[in-house]
């Protein structure tokens, strides 16, 4: 195994790590895409929903800034209403994007440092808290923060959307996230970066190499490593529209968060891909008489009440999802399997308040189903061009692969293979339980 920091004689890259919380260098320069800490300030537009939302939180940081994502203390009932008032998000008709709440700013704190990783206990068992397991994994393995270790945090509320379709803040990060690979590039010798991303971020990394020029990649991006990306979205996403998804928050109702929930646009982005689910069954409604495939997605948002949800999806969401474009740079895509993970929904005669009644698993992370897992292999494999791998790891869950030691050591493996430029070159696919086959 390769370990330590960059000499003169290495071979090593930066690593850059993405990472989401919903569902965020190595010795080459590595990035790591996180769903960070996400900080509010409120403004004279703010308008309370009630005196605890008033004076919550008593103690801010200078500037008036507090943590909004994420703050134990959002488990008080009175204060789950004040976080979801301000987590939740507004889709503007007009200018054809997504905004914050009337008074309420963000901002996502320490972009390229991997500290914004750490913040949460991993007890909490929220995918933010893992990622701490993660880069400590890599700095023991002698990767430096700010030197060949890198993390990219996001807001994790906002998504990307179709062409023609303006993205505000996702583009923005996206451009960040290009010079911050950029950077991490130069300040290893200008060798290509590896970039490993977990969930979300890995759909935004495959956006931001997928979106660059062909050359800028190949001088910037040596391979993309994913780590339990859901390509084709997630059943238990419908779940999270029609109940409400805790996230593994302990105590905190689900009702109370839905209706914010359902406002995030990466949300959106992680329903189920028509390309991946076509007409399967994936939630019946007794109740509506209906039953629902990623086909009739709109119809899905009508009957659970979010009808103002149909535009941003028909428009935005659906055009994005609608192919899995290439990223034009070898991927490495990590993925648990044999976890049960939500495949299809049931609703009695109460609809879609009641909660469902049935709940059929199959196969995946625990979180994203397997076909939505190793998505690329079909969406890729026309490609001549295109190298992918698949590395499954057997009862390794989505954010178990953040902190399992057979998952972390094969991430160090492949981090370490990648280095010693022992990976695939030549065109291929491939798929493995527990090891790495390499060409």
């Amino acid at each position: 195994m390769v370990v330590g920091r960059p000499s003169s004689s290495s071979v090593a890259r930066a690593v850059v790590l993405l990472a989401a919380a919903m569902l965020l260098s190595t010795l080459s320069p590595c990035c790591c895409a996180s769903a960070g800490q996400l900080e509010a300030r409120l403004t004279e537009e703010y308008a309370p929903s009630s005196l605890a939302c008033r004076v919550w939180p008593v103690v801010r940081l200078r500037g008036g800034w507090f943590r909004l994502w994420f703050d134990p203390s959002v488990v008080v009932a009175p204060l789950t209403r004040c976080f979801a008032d301000r987590m939740t998000l507004f889709y503007d008709s007009v200018a054809d994007d997504y905004r914050n709440a009337p008074g309420v700013e963000t901002r996502v704190s320490d972009f390229g440092s991997t500290s914004t990783l750490r913040y949460l206990d991993p007890n909490l068992k929220l995918l933010t808290g893992y990622m701490n397991v993660l880069a400590s994994t890599l700095e023991k393995a002698g990767y430096e923060e700010g030197f060949d270790l890198f993390g990219a945090p996001y807001d994790f509320r906002y998504g990307l959307a179709g062409p023609g379709h303006p993205s505000r803040v996702g583009s923005a990060y996206l451009e960040r996230l290009r010079k911050l690979v950029e950077s991490a590039c130069a300040a290893n010798g200008g060798r290509p970066a590896i970039l490993v991303a977990h969930s979300l971020g890995g759909l935004y990394a495959l956006q931001m190499v997928a979106r660059s020029p062909p050359a800028w990649r190949a001088a910037n991006v040596k391979r993309l490593v994913t780590l339990s990306a859901p390509w084709g979205g997630s059943v238990q996403e419908m779940l999270t529209f029609a109940s409400g998804n805790t996230l593994g928050v302990p105590f905190v109702d689900a009702s109370l968060i839905r209706d914010e929930q359902r406002t995030a646009e990466s949300n959106l982005w992680l329903l189920p891909a028509p390309r991946v689910f076509g007409n399967t069954t994936l939630v019946v409604s007794r109740h509506h008489n209906r039953s629902y495939s990623a086909k009739n997605m709109t119809q899905f948002l009508r009957d659970i009440g979010f009808a103002e949800g149909v535009e941003p999806y028909r428009e935005r969401i659906r055009p994005l999802v609608e192919v899995l474009p290439e990223p034009g740079v070898p991927v490495t895509c990590l993925v648990g399997t044999g976890v049960d993970t939500v495949e299809s929904l049931v609703y009695g005669e109460g609809g879609f308040e009641a909660g469902p009644e049935k709940v059929v698993y199959g196969d995946g992370d625990g979180t994203v189903n397997l076909d939505s897992l190793v998505g690329p292999i079909k969406a890729w494999s026309d490609s001549p061009e295109q190298v992918v791998e698949v590395v499954e790891l057997p009862e390794v869950s989505h954010s178990g692969i953040l902190k399992d030691k057979s998952a972390l050591d094969q991430i160090l493996r492949i981090i370490d293979a990648i280095n010693l430029n022992a990976t695939t070159s030549s065109s291929s696919i491939n798929r493995s339980s527990q090891d790495v086959l390499y060409n």
